[in-house]
């Protein structure tokens, strides 16, 4: 546990300091979280909750699918994200709330739909991870793991290769859902967007 308390303060450390103007970097981002959103479709009247939300770029999306009448809510790890999502005015979408998302502070059944952009890949324990956000998903719910970039994409630009164990990689985030109670629906793993979609079993 200790491994993972140290990955931890070091993935918060990380995002702190890019916090500021934070999409000012990946500006044209929003069209594929506004179609990764409509895939995931949240019920109307629903909850939903985006796990790991960072500035919380999804969260006006997640607040139009359930509409006025359901609830969201953003979890991230870095408080300066966070303040970053409240300065972009995205706080009237949803409660923000800071917390780990491989150790939700949430009832178990909380929610419909979960959301969760470049998540997965920082967890110290993914399979945990996703275990947590199958917790707090009813039976039947849905999740999205979402990038906005393929990871080939994102590797080159990165200059780095894609690597056989990654979480991400198909057969690995297949198995890895699997046993975490998820049903895989989409794996959409291509040059434009990486997107899972899974069904939590009942």
């Amino acid at each position: 546990m200790a491994g993972d308390g140290h990955e931890r303060w070091q993935v918060r450390e990380f995002f702190a300091a890019k916090a500021a103007g934070w999409e000012d970097r990946y500006p044209g981002d929003d069209p594929a979280y506004a179609a990764a959103v409509a895939e995931l479709a949240p019920p109307p009247g629903g909850r939903a909750l985006d796990a790991g939300c960072g500035t919380a770029r999804a969260l006006p999306l997640l607040r139009a699918a359930v509409g006025p009448d359901g609830t969201v809510v953003g979890v991230d790890l870095t408080p300066e994200m966070l303040r970053e999502a409240v300065r972009l005015g995205r706080d009237p979408a949803g409660a923000l709330v800071e917390a780990d998302s491989g150790r939700l502070p949430l009832r178990d059944g909380a929610f419909d739909a979960v959301f969760a952009a470049g998540l997965v890949h920082h967890l110290p324990d993914p399979l945990a991870g996703l275990r947590e956000l199958a917790r707090v998903t009813v039976p039947g719910g849905r999740l999205a793991l979402f990038q906005p970039v393929g990871r080939a994409a994102l590797a080159a630009r990165r200059g780095h290769e894609l690597r056989p164990d990654d979480i991400r990689a198909r057969p690995r985030i297949a198995r890895a859902l699997d046993r975490a109670g998820w049903e895989p629906a989409l794996l959409d793993d291509g040059e434009e967007r990486y997107l899972v979609l899974a069904v939590r079993r009942r």
